[in-house]
């Protein structure tokens, strides 16, 4: 009989500016088995260069790194149909403003820098799968990114209006929904255990958790999962944490 061939080993380029950094999850991701470092890159411009060269699964990208930073590396990345690498953006979240544009830019998860090495193993293998991570702690950055008020313009250098401002033409950052746009017409599209499905996975929940809250199957829990992303036009979990928050989907179902 034929023995089955193992499955081929998850390839992986390290993006960071700092070779000790890349040493370290080198040594981390080469011990386990089934993972195998193809590349690393020192700054935005070589990870583009790299992820084309070498084809990737999952790229562990830096998010501050000299010239091309890591958000326009992972935008122009997850904007190339010919790759199909997800990245992982491993941060400090010493600059919590680059967490929400750097989910916009494509990113499939985050990683705090001081992860256990469990933590990042589990990462690349979870996006290898072709899912996406969002810990709790990543998702109350999110959350607050996406909720956080925008500060009134300095008085002193804001002249007075010739007429009142009308609010319906102010910008807003985070529209509600059920406003003719065509969130909210996604949004009905969804049925009532749908919709409370996309809220849990707002707040960061697994599939298990949200199957222990809803007293379901965690096979229930996917389906409904992928019958959201599909509706909504999402592409995984964190774009569906972005939509929720950009629409206010939490706020108007408390």
């Amino acid at each position: 009989m034929t023995e089955p061939h193992p499955p081929a080993p998850i390839r992986v380029l390290l993006v960071d500016d700092q070779e000790l950094v890349r040493a370290g999850f080198r040594i981390i991701l080469e011990s386990e088995p089934g993972i195998t470092v193809v590349g690393e890159a020192g700054n935005g411009e070589q990870a583009v260069a790299a992820a084309r060269a070498l084809a990737p699964d999952v790229i562990c990208m830096d998010v501050q790194m000299p010239g091309m930073d890591g958000l326009e590396a992972t935008r122009l990345i997850t904007a190339d149909p010919a790759l199909g690498a997800s990245v992982l953006m491993l941060t400090t979240f010493n600059r919590e403003d680059y967490l929400f544009t750097a989910l916009q830019s494509g990113a499939s998860g985050f990683l705090l820098k001081n992860a256990s090495p469990e933590d990042l193993v589990n990462a690349v293998q979870v996006l290898a799968r072709g899912d996406a991570l969002l810990s709790p702690d990543v998702t109350r950055q999110v959350i607050a990114a996406a909720t956080a008020p925008t500060p009134p313009p300095a008085a002193e250098h804001t002249p007075p209006p010739v007429e009142p401002p009308s609010p319906l033409i102010e910008p807003v950052e985070i529209p509600a929904p059920g406003r003719g746009t065509p969130a909210s017409a996604q949004l009905a599209s969804l049925t009532d255990r749908e919709a409370e499905v996309l809220q849990l996975l707002a707040v960061g929940l697994s599939n298990a958790e949200i199957a222990a809250r809803l007293f379901v199957g965690e096979a229930t829990v996917k389906s409904h999962v992928s019958k959201v992303l599909m509706k909504l036009g999402l592409r995984d979990r964190i774009q569906a944490v972005i939509f929720a928050y950009e629409q206010g989907l939490m706020a108007s179902r408390a």
